[in-house]
């Protein structure tokens, strides 16, 4: 089962992807994961990737699909993956499609994890992070007994840089323009399913489940 996971920051298509390759036994795909690792293995593409950072210009989409081609040739995807939040943009859609093709391959289901703007940025702002043991927390849903204080290990807690409302809204308004066009890829091919990411999280994954199978 070869999935992609589709969906706004922060509307836990992360979270679900790893509880989702756990229960089915496939790996988990990040893109800058696989990068990184192939840079460090130097493989062919991976050197091509490396020859791109260092001369300060971008990794194009053919190096990525390229890693993305290598990884997937791995035994642990013989029974599928999950890749998460990639494509990004029409191109790499069209590239992906390519390259499974020519191995026989093709992208099973492409769920969305929908969630409202607003909500979001309730969401994301109001994360925390131990700075010590890295146990995670949130302001409304997930509060710890003394404020900004783990509960785990008494360390410190911490806001990401990333996670402040004006930086949530930039990325926000940057996937809607960038994914939009991703999102009507595949549903003019009747490839996509949604599901309503605002909901509890264990609707969402028995949701994800229902879909796949």
């Amino acid at each position: 089962m070869n999935l992609i996971f589709m969906g706004p920051p922060g509307a836990g298509k992360g979270t679900q992807a790893r509880r989702i390759a756990e229960k089915y036994g496939i790996p988990q795909l990040s893109t800058g994961d696989m990068l990184r690792a192939a840079v460090k293995a130097g493989t062919p593409v991976g050197l091509q990737a490396k020859a791109a950072m260092e001369s300060g210009g971008l990794v194009t989409d053919a190096i990525v699909v390229g890693i993305i081609g290598d990884r997937i040739g791995e035994a642990d995807c013989a029974n599928g993956f999950i890749l998460d939040g990639f494509p990004r943009t029409v191109g790499q859609a069209e590239a992906l499609d390519t390259m499974l093709t020519e191995r026989g391959l093709k992208i099973d289901q492409v769920i969305d994890i929908t969630a409202a703007d607003e909500a979001l940025v309730s969401r994301i702002t109001g994360r925390r992070t131990c700075g010590k043991c890295g146990e995670g927390y949130h302001i409304e849903h997930k509060a710890p007994a003394v404020e900004n204080v783990c509960d785990k290990c008494g360390g410190a807690l911490v806001t990401r840089a990333d996670d402040t409302e004006e930086t949530v809204r930039n990325r926000l308004t940057v996937y809607h323009a960038q994914t939009a066009p991703v999102l009507n890829f595949y549903r003019g091919k009747g490839e996509i399913k949604v599901v309503d990411g605002m909901q509890d999280m264990n609707v969402v994954f028995d949701a994800l489940c229902a879909i796949i199978g």
